[in-house]
C-alpha cells in the first residue's frame, strides 16, 4: 500500500536543521501517527511522503515557505512590561496568545529596561528542515478518522 490521501500513517523521523542540530525525534518513542492529505504535519513533508511504503527511509529537505513559513518583521513588538505585571519573565519564555492568524504561541526575545521584544513568528519559522523519515506503517482511514480529521487510537491525541 501506498501512502494517499485518506490513509492512516504512521512514521519515525529524526528532525535537524541545516546546522545539524537535532531539534525533534520519534526513535526511541512511539512513531508520529496522522492522517494523509489533512493538513496535520508540514506541506513539505506530507508532499515528500505522498506515494512512499512501509519501509521506505528517506531523508528530506524541506524549505520554510513549505515548513512554518518565513520569518515576519510584523509579528515582532516591542511592548510594555507592565503586560507582564506581577510575573518574573525572562528571554526565551513561550506563551499563548491571540495573534493575526488566531492562537499562536509568543516568545521573549529581548528585555530592554521596561521594553519586552516579543515574536509571534513560529520557533521554526525561516528554518531550513531536515527529516530523517521511515515509514513504519500504513492503512485505509476509518470513516470516523476521517470525518474529525485525524488518526484514532495508538498515537492519537484526541
Amino acid at each position: 500500500m501506498q501512502i494517499t490521501d485518506k490513509t492512516a500513517v504512521s512514521i519515525h523521523y529524526t528532525l535537524t536543521n541545516n546546522r545539524g542540530e537535532e531539534l525533534d525525534s520519534s526513535i526511541g518513542a512511539e512513531p508520529l501517527v496522522y492522517l494523509h492529505g489533512t493538513g496535520n504535519i508540514i506541506p513539505g513533508l506530507e508532499a515528500a511522503l505522498t506515494g512512499k511504503q512501509i519501509g521506505d527511509s528517506f531523508t528530506v529537505s524541506i524549505a520554510p515557505d513549505q515548513a512554518y513559513g518565513e520569518l515576519d518583521a510584523n509579528m515582532v513588538q516591542i511592548v510594555s512590561a507592565a503586560m507582564f505585571e506581577g510575573m518574573d519573565i525572562d528571554v526565551g519564555m513561550q506563551f499563548h496568545a491571540d495573534v493575526s492568524y488566531g492562537s499562536g504561541v509568543i516568545t521573549i526575545t529581548e528585555i530592554n529596561g521596561d521594553e519586552v521584544t516579543i515574536d509571534g513568528n513560529h520557533p521554526l519559522a525561516g528554518e531550513e528542515l531536515i527529516f530523517a523519515v521511515e515509514v513504519i506503517d500504513i492503512r485505509p482511514a476509518s470513516a470516523d478518522e476521517l470525518a474529525h480529521g485525524h488518526v484514532h487510537g495508538a498515537g492519537c491525541h484526541h
